[in-house]
């Protein structure tokens, strides 16, 4: 069997329906065998980044392993989607050609030592020096991109590899790891005792959720969890639908990315806190300051990572395995409990939910222009579909949606990307996730910063067509930067290297062939969202906005220095 056919058979018993890529010479000969394979769909992007992150969007929607593939001159542009799939724990699979290895010290063009590139972000890189080796390869691949932490697997295939021939090849597939999580591992017996000992003990208990919550789908147990012992549930922001954000008990994002001074304060005055498959990182924590290092609250740590949990804090039990088989196993053993300072507790933090929600809504009824967040949050909420994936760039977009945009379903439904945080993310992430949920409505949420760095994929979007809407938010900066310059370093240093001239977003995107709307009038939000998400077809809407170090978003360190210097903010 010729070594390409070999891989593409070994994709096919992986059921691998979709690979996202960009074509090079290194690469023909897969693209030779490929045309056998129509049941295998080849994505087109337009740089290898972004296929990259639509592989992402593709495993974070399906949960099955991402794939894409770029060659050899491409590889390098491939490390940003790579490095956020190792942080941010996505299965996926990273297919490379190369030049022949023999030519790799005679200077061959585009030849560069891959192995190298993607050594430190990815679970492991494979150079293919034997084409009876691929299928050996591919069943590796899929094991551990998917088996315990899950994350990216690169696999180096040089061009002559590729065209040789294998004589009796083993293809068959691991159908465990054609899936995540394939395999749940459960904490110690005596481990998950102490874990319900310490819960049934606390009178102040949380649970925060990281993203490993939605990775295992354990939103049920979690729920069952928190009503047993009546304790409120806070997310990260990657780990938003862990738990319906309707429900009494959540409290939303915790931590300087969505966290509010009430979801915060709750963390902050627990006697227990239970963090599920989160990785207790900066942003999630406020620099460790929610809760402090030296926090005097019992702390419970479930990962399916050694490595993470009881990473960053004093950890007075630590369980290692599946956040739902863990959890369920927590359940079964668990008495549960309410007593009367944890009901009194809960009534507090439900009448300051009412109070902050009602100041909430009233700024969200602004008609001021230029429109502001929280009116577009409650626009887009009221005209959004039951059945929808939002994905969303990191910016004004993420701040204000993570805080105030509720999930009414648990389960992943928003998508981000704070493992990393880079710009470029939304728009191919979400045609990753089109193909992952072709039936739903995608919500594509991009700052003209991020935009700049992928506006060719309007073309992609536009040869593929179906309902993604691309709603733009234009502050005419890297707004983020210019908020962070200006409460770290001060107010004459935010329009250092962070300011666009004026561009005709609508115009760019009808010339890639998509409807376009431009929205000024808060009163013509709700109506234009409306129409978009009911087309069948691609659309863009541009949205002007004021730039974070005008309206400052709730982050928590930033409102503490904008009231001193006479800044609105939204907190």
């Amino acid at each position: 069997m010729n070594a390409s056919k070999a891989l593409l058979e070994m994709l096919k018993s992986y059921e691998v329906g979709h690979v996202f890529g960009l074509p090079g010479e290194t690469t023909l000969n897969l693209y030779e065998q490929w045309h056998d394979y129509p049941e295998i769909v080849h994505v087109m992007a337009r740089d290898e980044r972004s296929a990259v992150f639509m592989a992402d969007g593709y495993a974070k929607v399906s949960y099955k392993p991402g794939v894409c593939e770029g060659p050899s001159v491409g590889a390098t542009h491939m490390l940003p989607g790579v490095a956020e799939a190792y942080k941010a724990s996505v299965p996926m699979v990273v297919l490379t050609s190369d030049i022949p290895l023999h030519l790799e010290k005679r200077n061959m063009l585009t030849g560069i030592d891959q192995a190298a590139l993607f050594g430190g972000v990815t679970k492991e890189t494979i150079t293919v020096t034997d084409p009876s080796e691929i299928p050996h390869v591919i069943r590796r691949a899929f094991r551990l991109a998917t088996g315990g932490r899950p994350g990216p697997v690169h696999v180096r295939l040089p061009m002559d590899i590729l065209g040789e021939e294998i004589d009796n090849p083993q293809i068959y597939a691991q159908k465990d790891f054609a899936i995540y999580p394939g395999h749940r591992s459960t904490a110690q017996e005596e481990r998950i005792h102490a874990a319900v000992n310490l819960l049934t003990a606390s009178s102040r208990p949380v649970i925060v959720c990281g993203q490993g919550v939605l990775w295992s789908q354990a939103w049920d147990e979690v729920q069952t969890l928190a009503e047993l012992y009546d304790a409120p549930v806070g997310t990260t922001i990657s780990a938003k639908g862990s738990i319906p954000e309707t429900h009494p008990l959540s409290i939303g994002v915790v931590g300087a990315r969505g966290g509010t001074t009430l979801s915060n304060g709750v963390v902050a005055g627990a006697d227990l806190i239970l963090f599920i498959g989160s990785n207790t990182d900066s942003a999630s924590t406020a620099k460790w300051t929610i809760p402090p290092l030296d926090t005097t609250a019992k702390i419970i740590h479930l990962d399916i990572s050694e490595a993470e949990a009881g990473n960053n804090y004093p950890t007075d039990v630590i369980l290692l395995g599946d956040a739902k088989a863990t959890l369920r196993k927590m359940i079964d053993t668990a008495p549960g409990k309410s007593g009367p300072e944890n009901a009194s507790r809960l009534e507090a933090i439900k009448k300051a939910a009412e109070s902050y929600d009602l100041q909430i809504s009233e700024l969200s009824a602004t008609d001021e222009t230029p429109v502001h967040p929280l009116r577009f949050v409650k626009e887009l909420t009221g005209a959004i579909p039951d059945d929808y994936v939002m994905v969303v760039d990191v910016g004004v977009s993420a701040i204000y949606t993570s805080t105030f945009f509720k999930v009414r379903k648990a389960g992943r439904s928003v998508l981000y990307n704070y493992a990393m945080g880079s710009l470029g993310y939304a728009l191919p992430t979400s045609i990753g996730a089109q193909f992952a949920r072709p039936d739903s409505c995608i919500v594509t949420l991009v700052g003209d910063g991020s935009f700049g760095f992928t506006a060719g994929e309007l073309e992609t979007l536009h040869r593929l067509g179906g309902n993604n809407n691309v709603i733009l938010f234009n502050n005419s900066s890297f707004g983020w930067i210019k908020a962070a310059a200006t409460f770290s370093h001060g107010p004459e240093y935010a329009n250092f290297a962070t300011g666009f001239s004026d561009v005709d977003y609508p115009r760019i995107a009808e010339g890639f062939g998509l409807r376009a709307y431009s929205v000024e009038d808060p009163g013509e939000l709700g109506p234009t969202l409306r129409e978009a998400f009911a087309l069948d077809e691609p659309t863009f809407i541009e949205l002007r906005v004021m730039a974070e170090d005008e309206l400052v978003p709730p982050v928590p360190s930033w409102i503490r220095r904008a009231g001193g210097l006479g800044l609105r903010y939204v907190g």
